[in-house]
């Protein structure tokens, strides 16, 4: 049995009084080599969160919710995205009001650690802590107020996802205990270059404003301002810094309204999700010419105004105009980079993004304030200017759709499955392609009388992206876009079924629930049918013990199994029995049943899944493969991630022993 992590309660040792405020903190010592994730983090359809389930009682009351302290961000590539994680040593803090003496708080700890070459362990612990004290003069009693309930789940709500009993963890050391909890982990070097680079493409979206219609009548604007000014030179610096200043200040307005503890309800709500949906379209179809988004007239007047004043602070208000005169253009684009910030877990990256979007307004424009004859070197505008907002809008649209993904996999509605996605996306961007090479043309534009140089390569490199996803339609992985499609779960047609061939035989009846087997295969979601249909059939059992959330067992499916050495024994010579520990699907109440490992209630099928695994095989690590005869009893020894030659021999090995 693996269990890489060690718990450790620590409450408050003085005494307290019945209202107070107080807070305990759960301690987690982590075995080298070995992280635990926190409760929350910005990749969805990924790893388990680590969830605290309070047993509600009339003695205390939670307060807020459980502060992870020591994790950082951790970008997985399997799963696309930044995960949050701690090595050795993370805590979790809960604040608590007490409300009568002699509280009692019950505590179950659910949660998954890994290893950094993708083995992946669950685990739990159980509390009881009894320990608060509560002055003797001060044992009052309180009722819990309405607005703050007691019971409070501390979890990831938007995906499938249980955990499997292991060894209630012992105790930590005293050292560990006492080990300060606000850890400082240096980031990884794939998190660097992922916000590096959001920030290239923060700097690329303040790129493309300039070159919007509505930049064009600042400029001479900002030209006739300086050409008044003494010092030129450093009011114009002055005038460049006070534009990023503005921007600035707008991204950590946002970063302090949302914030990194918002992060989780903005990524898998389906409010926010439906929000950002609405406003990229509408940007979108801004872009495209349906109507202008404007602020009042008013309020621009007034901002104007105070910028003809003159001196500092007229050049700050002159960057105010700058900002507030160019919404109409940079508001979808810095809202969309916004949206997307706040999608993540640091908080000072939207602060970041928005620094590196203002930085090419504040280059442009301070050379302007210094040299104004540059001015006349600037492209009049035209219907290229159009043509440009066109292929921004498009590429609204193909990004609003991945905010409908997400509310459409947080609910199960299955709508929005894969291929219906790229569909919606091969189409965008051939419409984009075809348009760019001025074969579509809208009402504005200005016809196109030859193929330049630029127009040829934009529109060969959005077909080549459009070439690139085509073969997803039809089940292809498409790794560089695992962060923005829908998992392959939730494809409905690959090329490798229907080559692979549907053919029912024996399994025409099979009980198939919400997972399916990859490449054609069919099998069994439930361990007493498969052992049914092996006695029936005369073959051994190959149990597949996985997880909706395990990425070596993605692994092992995309490259392992449809290698035809392997496919070809799996499809003829076994009986398959795929097994989910982490399945929510809820047992008929005449088959749950208290477990005699842990003695703790197995409610659901992944509840039974991963007792099985730990009670028959003595492991709770997935993927786990084992070959067993129709009546249960293990032919070879059990293997996990492995290699195709080494899979290929345990399966050899126990048709052998199996055929004997």
């Amino acid at each position: 049995m693996q269990n890489h992590a060690k718990w450790n309660v620590d409450s408050p040792k003085k005494e307290v009084k019945v209202g107070d405020i107080v807070e305990i903190k759960f301690i987690a010592t982590i075995d080298p080599t070995w992280h635990l994730y926190s409760t929350e983090f910005e990749v969805k359809d990924g790893p388990n969160p680590t969830e605290f389930k309070f047993k509600p009682n009339d003695t205390y009351q939670l307060v807020g919710k459980i502060k992870p302290v020591g994790f950082h961000n951790f970008y997985e590539e399997v799963w696309g995205g930044n995960t949050s994680v701690a090595e050795g040593t993370g805590s979790f803090v809960q604040k608590v009001k007490i409300l009568k003496a002699n509280p009692q708080i019950e505590v179950a700890v659910d949660y998954q650690t890994c290893q950094n070459d993708g083995l992946c362990t669950m685990g739990s612990a159980d509390f009881k802590i009894t320990d608060i004290k509560v002055a003797a003069d001060a044992a009052a009693t309180i009722q819990p107020t309405a607005s703050q309930p007691t019971e409070q789940v501390t979890a990831t709500p938007a995906k499938d996802s249980n955990t499997v009993a292991a060894t209630p963890a012992p105790e930590a050391t005293s050292e560990a205990a006492a080990a300060p909890s606000e850890t400082t982990t240096i980031p990884e070097p794939a998190e660097e270059e992922s916000l590096w680079s959001f920030l290239l493409a923060c700097f690329l979206g303040g790129l493309a404003s300039i070159f919007m219609p509505c930049i064009y009548p600042i400029m001479p604007m900002t030209v006739s301002y300086f050409t008044k000014q003494e010092h030129g030179t450093s009011k114009a610096l002055l005038y460049g810094l006070s534009i990023v200043s503005i921007f600035t200040l707008l991204g950590f307005l946002v970063s302090r309204i949302g914030g990194a503890q918002a992060a989780n309800f903005i990524s898998t709500h389906w409010a926010p999700n439906a929000i950002f949906f609405v406003v990229f379209i509408l940007f979108g179809l801004s872009f495209l010419g349906l109507f202008e988004i404007v602020l009042p007239s008013s309020f621009v007047n007034n901002v104007d105004k105070q910028a003809d004043k003159g001196g500092l602070i007229g050049i700050f208000f002159m960057a105010l105009t700058l900002v507030v005169v160019s919404f109409s253009c940079t508001a979808p684009i810095a809202g969309s980079l916004l949206i997307l910030a706040s999608k993540g877990n640091e908080v000072m990256r939207p602060v970041l993004g928005m620094i590196a979007f203002s930085m090419p307004f504040a280059v442009v424009f301070t050379g302007l304030a210094m040299f104004p004859k540059f001015l006349k070197s600037l492209p009049k505008s035209g219907g290229w200017l159009n043509e440009f907002k066109v292929v921004f809008g498009l590429l609204e649209f193909a990004l609003a759709l991945k905010f409908l993904s997400n509310i459409d996999l947080a609910y199960r509605w299955n709508v929005l499955d894969r291929e219906i996605f790229l569909a919606i996306w091969i189409v965008l961007f051939t419409i984009i392609g075809f348009y760019v090479l001025g074969k579509l043309r809208m009402d504005k534009d200005s016809p196109v009388k030859g193929v330049t140089i630029p127009r040829l390569l934009i529109s060969s490199s959005t077909f080549a992206f459009v070439v690139y996803m085509l073969p997803g339609m039809f089940g292809a992985p498409l790794r560089a876009l695992s962060g923005w499609l829908p998992p392959e779960q939730t494809q409905d047609f690959f090329l490798t079924n229907a080559v692979g061939g549907t053919s029912t035989g024996s399994t025409a009846k099979l009980d198939r629930s919400k997972p399916h087997l990859p490449h054609g295969l069919e099998g069994y979601f439930d361990y007493e049918q498969a052992l049914a249909q092996a006695k029936a059939t005369g073959k051994p059992v190959f149990v597949d013990f996985t997880g909706f959330n395990c990425a070596n067992c993605r692994k092992m499916e995309a490259n392992v199994w449809p290698q035809p050495e392997v496919l070809d024994r799996l499809k003829k010579e076994f009986v398959i029995a795929s097994l989910y520990v982490d399945d929510k699907t809820e047992l008929p109440k005449e088959k749950q049943f208290v477990s005699t490992y842990d003695k703790r209630e197995k409610t659901t099928i992944g509840d039974k899944n991963a007792d099985l695994q730990i009670t028959k095989f003595n492991n709770n690590a997935q993927p786990f493969y084992c070959v067993i005869s129709p009546d249960g009893e293990l032919l070879t020894k059990p293997i996990g991630y492995a290699s195709t030659e080494e899979f290929v021999q345990f399966l050899d090995s126990g048709l052998s022993k199996f055929k004997r």
